[in-house]
């Protein structure tokens, strides 16, 4: 099975075992050669002055930009390097007694270990039996008498936690709470009149704007790295409630849980994962700002654990083509596929097929956009949502519900079908016997060839909807696809789920 190239990698270093988005293993390997990029003097550029030719209109001269100065980074890694500390985690994994009776007996702490596990095949006969796993991340401190930040992932199964300080000292850590969706964790150490970090905000915070990280990379404890800000308010392909703050500070495993700094010294996000082909740092990073932090520490620490809002619905990214399908300007929003039975979502009058271009006044660029703004939204509030239905705008208000309460299926309007002709779908309507309890009604596609087959669909999908239109006979399909121009967004149901695929015509 091939494994993608690019990931998205928790920088969590190891020795053992290591929770890597699921479960996966890593070995620690130690690479030569990272040498320091210089960091050029900027430059001056003096303005050449150009004849003036008469009769024409003379552009006002443009302002060289000034250099700015580099920020102390030794003064802030001095002022603040005591609070951030290192946090060792040790707990047990389940593993077959069978399929480690065929592997080598090495020493579970050794780094070959974890490669040779990686052969083995779950659920063996021969029974388990429990592992000793070891990890290592960052935190920092954010009050004096022992609170303290990391990632949810760094403490994510342990048994134990250790912190220890820069000065040496060493505390066993009690985990207040944890949120895997923010991937926030709150620890709490007996110690008194520990150094405290001083916590900014990311509201003026601007890309381009040197940053500072300070953790225990490989286990390399303070270690100092520093970059710009890549991008803000960046959506994880992940379904994060996280908007996040993308850096190229370099972050490996280890980094995991440390802070990031502004210019003047305030923590502005924590540092969470990086993106790479190989496990290590190629330049994207990506922290958590330290306002969801902050309100994640107040709800682990007031109420035990954290609250998140839920919609009620299932998205999907808006491309060129069901731009061109549902007349949108550009391509943006979030696209409804299905609305939860009973949801926040369906009271407030959501429909599959909608387009969500605000929530709460915040535009939504991409689909990944939405669940970050919804992760800052808590249960009962509520929520001005602005959609795109049949070329035009409106406004529905949604009471938030409880992420954390069970929630019911997702199911999609009963209002969609497909297109014929010029699609080159073949299409009838469901028989009788073909309708089960609440089956969705539609068109029935025996064969597919064409545009629609090069979109994806396929014999046997029920096709709902075109265009957000539903269709119940071909009739309708034609009527549709005779008014669309340079696509068509087709809802059908397959396996039990919904979902929209653009088909361009022509």
């Amino acid at each position: 099975m091939m494994v993608p190239a690019k990931r998205l990698v928790w920088a969590l270093t190891v020795a053992g075992l290591v929770g890597l988005g699921g479960g996966a293993m890593g070995a620690l390997a130690l690479t030569k050669g990272g040498a320091e990029a210089a960091v050029p003097a900027a430059a001056v550029v003096a303005a050449t002055a150009a004849p003036v030719v008469q009769g024409a209109a003379v552009a006002a001269p443009v302002a060289p930009i000034a250099p700015a100065a580099l920020p102390d980074f030794a003064q802030i890694t001095a002022r603040n390097g005591q609070a951030v500390v290192n946090i060792s985690v040790t707990g047990q994994v389940k593993t077959s007694r069978r399929a480690q009776a065929q592997q080598p007996q090495l020493d579970p702490y050794d780094p070959f270990y974890q490669f040779f596990r990686r052969f083995q095949i779950p659920g063996q006969p021969g029974g388990e039996r429990s592992m000793p796993v070891r990890g290592q991340g960052s935190g920092f401190i954010v009050s004096e008498d022992g609170i303290v930040l990391t990632n949810a992932h760094v403490v994510r199964d342990a048994q134990e936690v250790t912190v220890k300080l820069t000065d040496r000292r060493e505390f066993p850590a009690k985990v207040l709470g944890s949120d895997p969706k923010t991937d926030v964790a709150v620890l709490k150490i007996e110690a008194k009149n520990l150094p405290v970090l001083k916590l900014g905000s990311t509201q003026d915070l601007r890309v381009g704007e040197w940053v500072l990280a300070i953790g225990s990379p490989f286990g390399f404890e303070n270690s100092v790295s520093a970059g710009v800000v890549s991008a803000k308010g960046r959506a994880l392909p992940d379904e994060s409630y996280v908007p996040f703050i993308q850096t190229d500070v370099a972050v490996n495993p280890g980094n995991s849980g440390g802070p990031l700094f502004n210019a003047r010294g305030e923590v502005v996000g924590i540092n969470s994962q990086i993106y790479s082909q190989s496990g290590g740092y190629q330049g994207i990073s990506f922290a958590i700002p330290i306002e969801v932090a902050k309100r994640v520490q107040q709800q682990i620490q007031n109420g035990g654990k954290a609250q998140h809002a839920r919609l009620g619905v299932v998205i999907q990214d808006v491309n060129q083509a069901f731009a061109d399908s549902f007349k949108l300007e550009r391509p943006a929003g979030a696209l409804v596929s299905s609305v939860e039975e009973g949801g926040p979502a369906a009271k407030a009058g959501l429909k599959a097929g909608d387009v969500i271009l605000k929530f709460n006044e915040q535009a939504i660029v991409a689909s990944n956009d939405l669940p970050a703004l919804l992760g800052q939204s808590l249960p009962g509030e509520s929520a001005r949502l602005e959609v795109w239905r049949h070329g035009k705008r409106e406004t529905l208000n949604a009471k938030l519900g409880d992420a954390g309460e069970k929630k019911g299926l997702a199911k999609a309007e009963r209002d969609e079908g497909t297109p014929a002709g010029k699609l080159g779908l073949a299409l009838r309507p469901l028989q009788p016997n073909e309708r089960g309890a609440g089956q969705a009604e539609g068109l029935l596609v025996e064969d597919v060839a064409g545009a629609a087959a090069r979109a994806g669909v396929q014999p046997g999908d029920l096709l709902l909807a075109v265009n957000g239109t539903p269709v119940k006979t071909v009739e309708q399909v034609r009527s549709v696809v005779a008014g669309a121009e340079k696509s068509v967004a087709l809802l059908v149901q397959r396996d039990g789920q919904q979902i929209f695929l653009p088909v361009r015509l022509g």
